[in-house]
């Protein structure tokens, strides 16, 4: 029973530091990079359509993204799409390519992207803190309904604090690398 309680915290926690790491990953530095477009969606034929669904998204160089849509109908439609993102981005159609310049970062914008990226941090910790109340309180049940004695629960709430803080500084080596990121020119 404590072995489960400690494996699903250990599954939880780590989604959690997953999904810090996909969120920070769509904040816009001064680099391309094509994970970048991930969220945007398409109307491909009336359904929305992740966009490397639909079209073959590289780095052109280390400023510039590259889309090339797999069909000529669909140029427009994901061009419309980058551009109605929440990314202020400004895609140009050359041929069959559209070009996505990324543009150059004002210290002003970079102070206000930290502060964005601390937030996604800061949820990330409390994600991680509601787990680890949760497997406490699974472990209090399992006391009162005398499956384990105290001991045991003790011993169990300290590997879950110790896992908590594990997954804790691996959230904030995350954040100082995100804002080392969008610090750097």
């Amino acid at each position: 029973m404590i072995a489960e309680i400690k494996s699903n915290t250990v599954t939880k926690m780590q989604k959690s530091v997953e999904a810090l790491r996909v969120n920070l990953a769509k904040v816009r530095t001064g680099r391309a990079h094509v994970g970048l477009l991930d969220h945007i969606n398409v109307d491909y034929y009336g359904a929305p359509t992740a966009i490397n669904q639909v079209a073959n998204v590289t780095l052109i160089d280390s400023r510039t993204i590259g889309v090339q849509a797999w069909e000529k109908t669909m140029i427009s439609k994901i061009e419309k799409a980058i551009r109605d993102g929440d990314l202020g981005l400004n895609p140009s159609t050359n041929g069959d390519v559209i070009r996505v310049p990324m543009p150059a970062l004002t210290e002003e914008r970079r102070k206000d992207l930290t502060k964005v990226v601390r937030n996604e941090a800061d949820d990330a910790k409390v994600a991680v803190r509601n787990i680890r109340r949760d497997a406490n309180e699974q472990l209090k049940r399992l006391v009162k309904d005398k499956d384990i004695s105290e001991d045991d629960e003790r011993r169990a709430a300290d590997d879950v604090q110790k896992l908590t803080d594990k997954y804790v500084i691996e959230i904030d080596k995350l954040l100082a690398e995100k804002e080392k990121e969008l610090m750097t020119m």
